[in-house]
């Protein structure tokens, strides 16, 4: 009985969905290192994503960041898809409207 409910609560807990910026797959394989993996930034690296620089930025702002760099921030252009980026866009959105 011990072993069926330990199974069932791991399956549960394997079966939630992710959802959310520091979730999503390309945020992980390239941002997280410089962004945080709570988006919340790194002394001397990316800058908080959490932010009200970032929630007045518009959203072709954002694209045009994320797409061609700025600073020291790489361009990802070629290496997100359009709708990655998209995504990434409407979940920076969604951190700084909580």
């Amino acid at each position: 009985m011990a072993v069926l409910l330990a199974v069932s609560a791991a399956s549960a807990q394997n079966s939630r969905p992710l959802t959310g910026l520091t979730s999503n797959p390309a945020y992980e394989k390239n941002c997280a290192k410089c962004h945080g993996k709570n988006a919340g930034g790194h002394r001397f690296g990316g800058p908080s994503l959490i932010s009200i620089k970032v929630a007045s930025a518009s959203d072709q702002d954002l694209r045009n960041v994320i797409t061609n760099g700025k600073g020291h921030m790489p361009k990802y252009e070629g290496k997100l898809t359009p709708e990655e980026i998209d995504a990434l866009i409407q979940e920076i959105r969604s951190l700084n409207t909580k």
